[in-house]
């Protein structure tokens, strides 16, 4: 009661104060003006979210002239202090690298619409004729065609099985070759990529095994331009980075890229002439059936599936120079991790007699059971993914990824190296182990992301069942038909060089021997 009549007595007094009356009421308005103003600001801050964190850059040029050669284990570094999820300005280009499976499922999975463009390089550009191929297009209906003729129709399940001559026929060659070469240096990659050039030839147009010499003569051509473009593609282009400078081509990149186009140009467009003068001596019954002429076939349907000359050209530039890179790549990967791991080569030798037997050669029907063998290609995927980065992505629109908004035209970093030997999701990720596979149920399909070494989402490689039929058969044939040692005075080398891809820094070289003991298995 007491308190109340002093708070009667208290109003009492102000009611009777006209100046304190007011002064109260100027009070409290601004007090809830101020909360007001704190409230809307706290709001604003919260609901607009900042860009991922970063290195400080400088002006004009960004992070750039901090960058070393070995991008994957710099950034992997970097997300050591800036989190799973970082920016880097690299000149006027903002890109944003992803370090973790969490989010890197947001970007190809749960968001893969919003980040399935490509970030098309001055490069990639000039290669493709303006992006009109399947690998660096991005998603548009001219991508959308190209991918479905090439997984639906060339490499449908009836093509794949009905070109296992032409593998056969040329690993078999290739182990004759290498036979020839027993006590003598062999190039490992080399010898790769004639096997898969070779391969893709006969499946693309259906050379008969009596054009050795040309299909040769092609192989060679092949790795050179193969081998230019890659190191092209590898160059940090200023243009890229300073889009202003892009048409003085200060580097001369641009017109370098566009001189391999042309070489390959000639090459595919001497191919097809050749073919539509075969075709029109012969009936449509008679006609190939190659990946030729299945896309020469839609160049005169009259619908959706129609594909104009460039359109055939760029494919074929997909399946020649895209797939016999990187399948050349992990070969060379895949035997320098087993020959430097005793304990490995061990094993994958028992295997190999075990399922094929010292009395025969493999054959694509003894893969299937080559689990260990299967389980170390895939150990060399994780260690040593070809495209570190896989192809950078760009955001169609403005999104938000791990709390941060990722900007409209970013280029997006995929770090699977890192991924890929992150110790929070793999057991001494350091190590070789190709066990590690064998208790899991983890491909390379990118069903989990923390193992897509050829990506995951609409855009994941459409050529793997491919690459893994020709991984596994020329892996199990050379080290089924050959004891392999190093060079005398040479030591194990896995030292990593990166470029587009990433490749051993010293070449592998090894000296064959014979290992079977019938000499007519090799002739």
């Amino acid at each position: 009661m007491t308190q109340l009549k002093d708070n009667l007595l208290w109003w009492w007094e102000v009611r009777n104060n006209s100046h304190d009356l007011t002064m109260l009421v100027i009070t409290i308005c601004v007090l809830i003006l101020a909360m007001t103003i704190w409230h809307k600001f706290k709001l604003s801050n919260t609901s607009v979210p900042s860009l991922p964190p970063g290195p400080i850059s400088l002006p004009i040029v960004g992070y750039l002239p901090f960058l070393g050669p070995e991008l994957h284990t710099q950034f992997t570094n970097m997300a050591r202090t800036y989190g799973p999820i970082f920016k880097c300005k690299l000149g006027s280009k903002l890109h944003v690298v992803i370090n973790t499976p969490e989010l890197a499922k947001l970007v190809v999975r749960d968001h893969d619409e919003t980040f399935s463009d490509r970030d098309q390089t001055i490069a990639a550009l000039a290669l493709t004729s303006g992006g009109k191929d399947i690998v660096l297009s991005n998603n548009n209906e001219n991508w959308r065609k190209l991918r479905k003729i090439f997984v639906h129709e060339m490499l449908s399940s009836k093509n794949l099985e009905k070109s296992g001559v032409f593998r056969k026929e040329e690993v078999r060659k290739t182990i004759k070759d290498v036979f020839g070469k027993i006590g003598k240096e062999v190039n490992i990659r080399d010898i790769a990529f004639a096997t898969e050039a070779n391969v893709i030839t006969r499946m693309v147009w259906e050379n008969s095994s009596d054009n050795e010499v040309k299909n040769s003569d092609l192989s060679a051509e092949l790795d050179i331009v193969s081998s230019n473009i890659t190191r092209i593609f590898g160059q940090v282009n200023l243009s890229d980075l300073f889009p202003s400078l892009a048409r003085f081509d200060l580097q001369g990149i641009e017109h370098d890229m566009k001189m391999q186009r042309n070489k390959l140009d000639q090459i595919f467009s001497s191919i097809i002439k050749d073919r539509i003068e075969s075709n029109s001596k012969e009936s449509r019954d008679e006609e190939k059936k190659d990946f030729l002429q299945i896309l020469l076939n839609h160049r005169d349907e009259k619908d959706a599936t129609s594909l104009n000359m460039t359109q055939i050209k760029a494919v074929l530039l997909n399946v020649m120079i895209a797939g016999t890179e990187t399948t050349a790549t992990t070969v060379e990967w895949a035997m320098a991790s087993i020959m430097c791991h005793h304990n490995v080569m061990k094993r994958v030798k028992e295997e190999l007699a075990e399922i094929v037997g010292l009395n025969n050669i493999v054959e694509e029907s003894h893969l299937p059971k080559l689990k260990y063998l299967y389980a170390t290609v895939k150990e060399t995927l994780r260690m040593y993914p070809v495209v570190p980065f896989l192809m950078p992505r760009k955001a169609r629109k403005a999104c938000m990824v791990g709390g941060y908004i990722v900007p409209k035209d970013c280029t997006i970093f995929l770090n699977v190296w890192s991924i890929q030997r992150d110790p929070r999701y793999w057991d001494n990720p350091l190590e070789f182990n190709p066990e590690r596979f064998l208790t899991n149920n983890l491909d390379t399909n990118g069903n989990d992301m923390k193992f897509f070494p050829f990506g995951s989402g609409r855009r994941i490689c459409a050529g793997i069942p491919l690459a893994e039929r020709m991984l596994m058969l020329i892996l199990a044939s050379l080290l089924h038909s050959f004891d392999w040692s190093l060079p005398e005075n040479e030591e194990h080398d896995l030292t990593e060089k990166l470029g587009i891809t990433l490749k051993k820094r010293k070449p592998l070289v090894a000296l064959p021997s014979q290992r079977l003991p019938d000499v007519c298995l090799y002739v």
